[in-house]
């Protein structure tokens, strides 16, 4: 049974999303979804085709998602932040015929980037403009998707080198969706907030998990921690999923609101702030946390913790596998041998969660697997005796200290435990003598006052001398990035910053 199929089968009247505080029927989707596969099937759209959708968290991308599916074509969701270079590189690797464009959204002028895009990319799609809340409904039954066919991409992160799309099949999409459900505990009546873009594999889960569980997807097209909490109260929202950048700016706005319906929470850890918030969810709400795992490539959500897994470990990224068809193991990055049980090692994966295509780069997927067919992760992970996945950092971020492999989110952890630290960041850099140094960054609190001396010193009360950073600095804020999935500080620019200041000394005491 796909997917479409449980949106089918179920109440018609019941709640799939709710729009603008509008509530939108299953009823109501699936006649939209309808009417646009009319639509598409009329403008050519077949088997194979690609379809770009450049919208915000409106109910409608979950109609050209669908109804693109039923065709056996495939969607590449566009972020609303992407800008012109991003989204020429999406036209020429993804080819859409057509382009489902937001008209009149948040002020931002889509149709002046797209129309650049398409001058650099020589791509030339059928552009739709999309109103939020509009679209004639048809009522019929509506064909299944073809579930061997593509249905869904996702660009990656582009940490090596040009982000790449990840593609993935139908029948993957519904089977994850449904396992994704089981796993996390959604049940119908439910409301899952869904505040992260569809366009990214985490808000395309989320929402994929709660309609397969009959629940109601909560959209928000755009974050203002003030109105989201809001929204959460009066619509009794029961799962969050985001990272902790996300999570963090609600609980920075909170103000006693009433949030006794929040059961889950499902957090990736971009800050370092995972701990605090999970405490701050338990003691002021009963929120059970629990650190999850994923990429565009392997769907995200593609493990999480039990909810009777003890903390601190379900706080911590990774868990288990929502489906017992998705296998892991870690391996040596050297001899791509798998290393024993608790040590780290590359986490490769296989199933049918992992990527079936690489639109536009048909050599992809040739240096992303195995010789026997597992999927090279690039995450640094532990798997335990017991089927336990602990993610650790990706293999680029690891820090090799006197011979001993590092996560530096040991060190930030320690960093954050300090009274007057609000965010803190590791990276490591060459030192003189040729091996690797730690190096600190921190934000402070609001008013507080400390340097980095006094902080290395609180490092190495509990640290290792290994692992105390060779110096750490207090600057006024993190360098970030916004994807998809939320907002990450940027490894590669505290590097290059850590190099800089490194050098500058050492001109300085020559």
């Amino acid at each position: 049974m796909t997917l479409l199929s449980l949106l089918t089968d179920r109440d018609p009247d019941s709640v799939a999303a709710i729009d603008a505080d509008v509530p939108v029927t299953t009823r109501e989707l699936l006649r939209r979804t309808l009417t646009l596969r009319a639509d598409l099937a009329a403008a050519g759209i077949v088997p194979g085709d690609c379809v770009a959708v450049w919208l915000p968290n409106w109910s409608e991308a979950l109609s050209w998602q669908f109804a693109t599916a039923s065709l056996g074509a495939h969607v590449i969701g566009v972020n609303t932040r992407y800008n012109v270079d991003e989204v020429t590189h999406v036209l020429a690797r993804a080819r859409p015929k057509v382009v489902a464009l937001a008209r009149d959204f948040h002020g931002l002028d889509l149709a002046g980037r797209l129309r650049a895009a398409v001058e650099r990319s020589g791509v030339s799609p059928v552009v739709v403009p999309v109103t939020r809340g509009t679209g004639d409904v048809r009522d019929e039954p509506l064909p299944e998707p073809v579930p061997d066919a593509l249905a869904v991409a996702f660009t990656t992160s582009g940490s090596t080198g040009a982000p790449k799309l990840a593609a993935h099949t139908a029948s993957a999409v519904a089977g994850h969706a449904r396992a994704d459900a089981a796993a996390i505990g959604i049940r119908p009546g439910d409301v899952v907030l869904c505040a992260l873009p569809l366009s990214g594999v985490f808000g395309f889960n989320t929402a994929m998990a709660a309609l397969a569980a009959g629940a109601t997807c909560l959209l928000e097209p755009v974050f203002d921690p003030a109105a989201v909490l809001a929204a959460m109260v009066r619509e009794r929202v029961t799962h969050v999923v985001g990272g902790d950048d996300m999570v963090g700016r609600l609980a920075d706005a909170w103000r006693g609101a009433d949030l006794s319906a929040w059961r889950w929470l499902g957090i990736a850890d971009f800050q370092g702030r995972t701990r605090e918030l999970a405490e701050w969810a338990r003691r002021e709400f009963g929120t059970l946390t629990s650190g999850v795992y994923g990429s565009s490539e392997v769907f995200a959500l593609t493990t999480l913790w039990p909810q009777d897994e003890p903390v601190p470990r379900r706080w911590q990224g990774g868990g288990r596998p929502v489906s017992p068809r998705i296998e892991a193991r870690a391996a040596d990055p050297v001899t791509g041998q798998p290393v024993p049980d608790g040590e780290q090692g590359e986490l490769q994966l296989r199933g049918p969660n992992v990527v079936d295509a690489y639109l536009g780069d048909t050599d992809a997927a040739a240096r992303a697997f195995t010789d026997d067919g597992w999927f090279r992760t690039g995450d640094l992970a532990e798997i335990d005796a017991d089927g336990g996945i602990r993610y650790v950092c990706r293999m680029g971020d690891v820090l090799r200290l006197r011979g001993f492999l590092v996560d530096p989110a040991e060190i930030e952890h320690r960093l954050a435990e300090h009274e007057s630290v609000e965010v803190a960041k590791v990276v490591g850099i060459r030192g003189d003598d040729g091996a690797d140094e730690a190096v600190g960054f921190v934000v402070l609190a609001p008013g507080a006052c400390t340097d980095g001396e006094q902080l290395r010193a609180w490092c190495g009360r509990t640290l290792a001398r290994f692992k105390v950073p060779s110096a750490i600095h207090v600057i006024d804020e993190m360098p970030t990035t916004s994807g998809t999935n939320g907002t990450k500080i940027r490894a590669a620019a505290l590097r290059e910053e850590a190099r800089r200041r490194h050098d500058a000394a050492g001109e300085a005491v020559r």
